[in-house]
């Protein structure tokens, strides 16, 4: 049985634990639920804080109402222009926002409920897994609006879809519903509506069933995997991770568990 307890927060961030999970709800319609740099803040401390609760194994992320996230706030993006005087490098801090999901050591899940724009996509790329329903919505949208595309954007695109997808989307404005988004690789599973947040969470709860220094340590092999120069190397490195896995003595517990 899920316990329900959702906190205060006088931000438009609002966290629900649900057992080991909590779930993170991004709720502020007037700026269609957008990366406004106090809802960076917000999640970065937010973030931050349950990265450091022993009782939190997993993260679920998404939005309030229709949309996901519309990503970065328009104003706070011409602020940056050379026309108002603003620095385009710190473009870099509207990063932090979804890169906390992705610095993160607990297994993360984007329910992407709706439109996922431009860094609002970010958000959802950068989480371990992405769970969509019909209504969602992967919109990249950086060129449309007269940006290059940030924030590794084109690069996780291309490692998730391929080049083609990538292109169509980042270079001809392509759009991808939810249903669509699992043929491409975008999203492990698309449900319905109603169904999202409890998919996502379910979901997550398996992972974070898991002791929570294990699944960091399977978290940073799948990271590493990429990135080994050849098999034997991944081979040594799962070695080495695996022995100190027994090491910790889970598997003795749960073999010995009536």
């Amino acid at each position: 049985m899920n316990c329900f307890a959702p906190s205060v927060s006088p931000m438009p961030l609002h966290v629900d634990r649900r057992d080991a999970v909590a779930v993170l709800t991004i709720d502020d319609p007037d700026r269609k639920n957008a990366l406004s740099p106090e809802m960076v803040d917000a999640i970065v401390e937010t973030v931050g804080g349950l990265n450091d609760d022993p009782e939190i194994g997993a993260l679920v992320v998404t939005g309030a109402g229709s949309v996901f996230c519309s990503g970065a706030d328009l104003g706070n993006l011409v602020k940056l222009t050379a026309a108002e005087g603003g620095d385009p490098t710190e473009v870099r801090e509207i990063y932090n926002g979804f890169l906390a999901f992705r610095d993160s050591p607990l297994p993360t899940i984007a329910a992407v409920n709706g439109p996922a724009v431009g860094a609002g996509m970010n958000l959802a790329l950068v989480c371990d897994v992405r769970v969509s329903c019909p209504t969602a919505r992967f919109d990249t949208r950086f060129a449309q609006i007269g940006l290059h595309p940030g924030g590794g954007h084109v690069w996780m695109l291309d490692r998730l879809a391929g080049p083609q997808t990538t292109a169509a989307m980042a270079l001809f404005g392509e759009r991808v519903d939810g249903e669509r988004a699992v043929g491409l690789g975008l999203a492990w599973a698309c449900v319905p509506d109603a169904e999202l947040v409890d998919t996502a969470v379910a979901m997550a709860a398996r992972a974070a069933s898991v002791p929570r220094d294990l699944m960091a340590k399977v978290k940073q092999t799948v990271r590493d995997a990429p990135w080994q120069p050849h098999f034997e190397a991944a081979v040594m490195t799962e070695l080495d991770r695996q022995a100190w896995s027994f090491a910790q003595g889970y598997l003795n517990e749960r073999v010995r568990r009536p």
